[in-house]
């Protein structure tokens, strides 16, 4: 079978701006905390979760409970939608009105993003606000969108997803437990979630040394869990000196992301982390991130626990559902400023 036509072509919408374009050379992170979650013993593992959040934002789990043939066959489907040719992937394209389906127009930071991706909600169908303005509450309900092929698409994703909340549950109940907090605290906040699945396969690029598969960013929601084939190029800004890593891609892994909820809710006590994609001038590469979000109608503050005299609260309260619908309406077209960003809720 022939080849597929290369779905993007090189403009100057890709460019980064100068202080943002990758270096030829990284070096690869080193000491990157790994967990492995087979151990029984929740306490242990609940202080060297707690270590990682605080050291370095992010962290590697192994033995995580989900099956390696629920993984492989998650990989080969994106692999075969994505050789489809342009035409018959933009059947099934997302748009304003519905935000999953195919994608390959994405913006961060107002730069175009070298990537195509297909987005799928977990909970299915999904309720928004209909629009970011707060004065507005319009709901909307949203349903994924499943190409004809590969025919078995829609199971595999299915599959997956519930792998993916299994275990992003799992970490959370984990994180909740090293902040001091009962392990539940957090579970009730996804009761009507919002969670998706991105699958994001990123071309061989001309142009590598000028544009980034995704620019940089923190994620907006309570945790990101990434699948990342051997190829590798994700990116993350250590805290220590400030300096872009490489993660160095190890076999049936997962790279945990704290995102920019557990940030708030432990105060500060844990740090989203910014991370980008540096594109390959001649491998594609793909990558699975499962985004575990609240339900729209949670307002994002502080937990009461870890507020006092000493820690008084850093945040102002927020509603997710117009924070994510915000952060939609940014990635679909390129603004005239930035995203709407946690620091905007920041006390004084």
């Amino acid at each position: 079978m022939a080849a597929a036509a290369p779905p993007l072509q090189a403009s100057p919408a890709f460019i980064q701006a100068v202080e943002n374009r990758p270096k030829p050379h990284v070096p690869e992170a080193d000491g990157i905390p790994t967990i492995d979650l087979s151990s029984t013993d929740s306490a242990k593992l609940a202080v060297e979760i707690g270590e990682a959040c605080r050291n370095w934002g992010f962290f590697e789990v192994i033995n995580h409970g989900v099956p390696e043939q629920v993984r492989r066959r998650m990989e080969s489907a994106a692999r075969e939608f994505f050789r489809l040719e342009t035409p018959e992937k933009k059947k099934v394209s997302r748009d304003e009105v519905n935000p999953t389906g195919y994608y390959d127009t994405e913006h961060t930071k107002n730069v175009r993003d070298w990537k195509e991706v297909f987005d799928f909600t977990v909970q299915d169908p999904t309720v928004i606000p209909a629009s970011p303005d707060p004065a507005d509450d319009e709901l909307k309900v949203i349903a994924n969108r499943w190409p004809e092929k590969p025919p078995a698409m829609r199971d595999i994703c299915r599959d997956y997803g519930e792998d993916m909340q299994k275990l992003g549950f799992k970490l959370l109940e984990l994180i909740a437990l090293s902040l001091g907090l009962a392990k539940d605290r957090f579970n009730n906040f996804f009761d009507e979630q919002t969670s998706f699945i991105r699958i994001n396969h990123y071309p061989p690029c001309p142009i590598s040394d000028l544009a980034l598969g995704v620019g940089r960013h923190k994620d907006g929601g309570a945790l990101t869990i990434l699948a990342q084939d051997s190829v590798g190029g994700l990116q993350v800004r250590r805290k220590s000196d400030g300096e872009w890593i490489l993660v160095k891609p190890n076999p049936n892994t997962y790279i945990i992301n704290v995102g920019d909820i557990i940030q708030v809710w432990s105060n500060d006590k844990y740090e989203s982390v910014e991370h980008r994609v540096r594109v390959n001038s001649e491998k594609e590469r793909f990558s699975i991130p499962f985004f575990l979000n609240p339900a729209h109608y949670i307002m994002i503050e502080p937990v009461e626990e870890l507020v006092n005299e000493q820690n008084p609260v850093k945040y102002d309260a927020y509603n997710w559902g117009k924070f994510f619908t915000s952060r939609i309406f940014g990635n679909y077209k390129k603004l005239k400023v930035d995203n709407l960003q946690i620091y905007h809720f920041k006390k004084d």
